[in-house]
């Protein structure tokens, strides 16, 4: 009799347990979406100065890890142990710092990737608010990458739901705005992996000519290298179509592709096989293209580490995933990495010196 009740019992758990899941399934594709193809997005319009030719800019790109991966964190999809910050304040003090090193760089054109506007992982601080707030001086550009359903993983502490995307700060007058998706997994990896775009933020030259701002963050954790060179194709296109036109087009941003060659060698810590280290396509750049590397690889610094452990220097892997593709008729002064030993953020920001041609 007894044993009859507990199995009674035992099926009924597992009854609940199945209805649960599946209802979860259910509900992780019903609130999945992407946004259109295109989509027009707003500015802040605070600044009107216009780009002039043979003049110095500077821009600045800085990846910052939705705030909460200081060097004490690790990852659990990189190997590593934790999925959400540590706490409100931890992130606080972290899009603090990272305001701070921005000032301290002193960009023109600084553009963001990963800032979250809400999410259980960054502790549901809106960090385009706050950096929009003490970078009040530069005219500002959102653009949604993702708005993800709650992902109960890990079991124990999971990630949870976040919206994020890429920021962009000028100090030049914006005419137009827009949001452009990347294409990427249709399987159940597109939960992981998540949505992906890239922003253009159109600004006007005193030669009458436009100055193409693209920010852009591509896939991380696919294994599909199809995906991957479908995300470049779309990419490409466009900004040889705006070439073409006569505009001169910069694009910033976290590729997931290792930028420089024999990047095991220049960093000193491995050469791991991992989604987001594969040679970045240089042969498939269009033509008039090129990315700016001088000095880089002499100064060693690199722009990402790993997050499968805490940082250590000289043990965590680290390599060079960030930086610039110009138009050949922008020209590259300088460009160098900004080290904050990855107090804020895994990534280190980029940073760009050039002049229109």
């Amino acid at each position: 009799m007894l044993f009859k009740r507990v199995k009674k019992y035992f099926l009924l758990l597992l009854g609940t347990i199945f209805i649960i899941f599946i209802g979860y399934i259910i509900y992780l594709f019903a609130a999945y979406y992407r946004l259109p193809n295109y989509q027009t997005l707003s500015a802040s319009n605070k600044q009107s100065v216009q780009i002039k030719p043979n003049q110095q800019y500077r821009a600045m790109t800085y990846n910052i890890g939705y705030g909460s991966y200081p060097p004490s964190y690790s990852f659990f999809m990189d190997g590593g142990k934790l999925s959400v910050a540590y706490s409100k304040k931890a992130v606080q003090q972290s899009i603090a710092g990272i305001t701070t090193t921005t000032k301290k760089v002193d960009p023109d054109f600084a553009f963001y990737q990963e800032i979250d506007t809400n999410g259980d992982r960054s502790r549901h601080v809106n960090e385009v608010k706050l950096v929009t707030q003490q970078m009040n001086m530069y005219n500002s550009v959102f653009g949604q990458n993702y708005d993800s359903p709650y992902l109960f993983y890990p079991f124990t502490h999971p990630i949870g739901k976040a919206r994020s995307g890429l920021l962009t700060l000028t100090k030049t007058n914006v005419v137009s705005a827009s949001r452009h998706s990347l294409p990427i997994d249709t399987g159940l990896s597109k939960f992981t992996d998540l949505d992906r775009a890239f922003t253009v933020t159109k600004s006007r030259v005193n030669n009458g000519k436009y100055f193409l701002m693209v920010n852009i963050h591509m896939s991380a954790y696919t294994k599909n290298k199809a995906i991957q060179n479908t995300q470049f194709k779309k990419l490409f296109t466009f900004i040889h179509d705006e070439y073409k036109q006569g505009n001169y087009v910069l694009v910033a941003g976290d590729y997931n592709h290792a930028i420089l060659n024999n990047s095991a060698k220049i960093f000193k810590t491995g050469n791991p096989k991992l989604t987001w280290t594969n040679p970045f396509p240089r042969k498939k750049l269009p033509n008039n293209f090129y990315i700016p590397t001088t000095g880089l690889k002499q100064a060693g610094i690199p722009s990402v580490r790993n997050l499968n452990q805490p940082y250590k220097k000289g043990r965590t892997f680290v390599t060079m995933i960030d930086g610039y593709i110009l138009s050949k008729n922008i020209t590259a002064t300088d460009i160098h990495v900004h080290n904050t030993q990855f107090k804020y953020s895994d990534h280190n920001p980029v940073v760009l010196d050039f002049k229109l041609k």
